[in-house]
């Protein structure tokens, strides 16, 4: 089963990637953009993974693995941060391609407040759990400084897209946190979080999640409608 991971990774990316050369919508064409979008995010991502590994937020079983580490972090960790952002900026491409109806235009002000109010209060309220501190306020305060310091406009469409996210989300993060294997591909020190699960996954991965994707997203539209 040491390659679990690694065929989640692929299976992440597999269909997105092929459906990137389609004629008459080619997110090929849209790689300039996307790969600040993912190497930016990633790169402030896996220096948390880093240290959140080191000092035992979380971690990972060896049992799912090829065995290859860098700077601690399994390879198929460094490549979920190109898989999955892949897979998701590739829905929202896709979704601003077929939909062309703005359908969260009025809630989005709504969404992201309660996002920035509700993220503030719980990381302060849960500082001494390093999971849910940093991911909350982290989110809390990226959102706000997107409301407040630029002019995005993507936020109500990426709220969309990630309604259609969160289906292959539940699927890839419950096998990685042990729904439908013997154990767990990455566990969690319940110490550093919540302890509220959706199943197998951490509550707060789902907030994690939309951070990073929300970082990959805001980058890639930024460049994207420069050109």
């Amino acid at each position: 089963m040491n390659w679990l991971y690694l065929i989640l990774d692929i299976g992440a990316i597999s269909v997105p990637f092929i459906a990137s050369f389609y004629p008459k919508a080619r997110f090929a064409d849209t790689w300039k953009s996307l790969l600040p979008a993912i190497a930016i995010p990633g790169a402030f991502f896996i220096i948390w993974d880093i240290y959140f590994t080191k000092w035992g937020v979380w971690g990972f079983n060896k049992a799912y693995l090829l065995g290859f580490d860098i700077f601690g972090l399994p390879i198929e960790e460094w490549l979920f941060f190109i898989c999955i952002p892949y897979a998701c900026v590739f829905t929202y491409f896709a979704l601003g391609v077929l939909v062309k109806k703005d359908y969260f235009a009025g809630a989005e002000k709504y969404i992201s407040w309660t996002l920035i109010i509700g993220g503030a209060v719980l990381g302060v309220l849960h500082l001494d759990q390093w999971y849910t501190a940093s991911t909350f306020l982290l989110l809390s305060a990226f959102i706000l400084y997107l409301k407040v310091f630029t002019k995005s406009t993507f936020l109500s469409r990426f709220y969309f897209t990630y309604i259609f996210i969160l289906a292959p989300f539940f699927i890839i993060n419950g096998i990685l946190t042990g729904s439908g294997i013997e154990d767990q591909v990455v566990w969690y020190n319940n110490a550093e979080n919540l302890g509220i699960r959706m199943g197998t996954i951490p509550f707060e991965d789902t907030f994690y999640g939309m951070l990073l994707l929300m970082m990959n997203v805001a980058i890639y539209d930024s460049l994207s409608t420069k050109k």
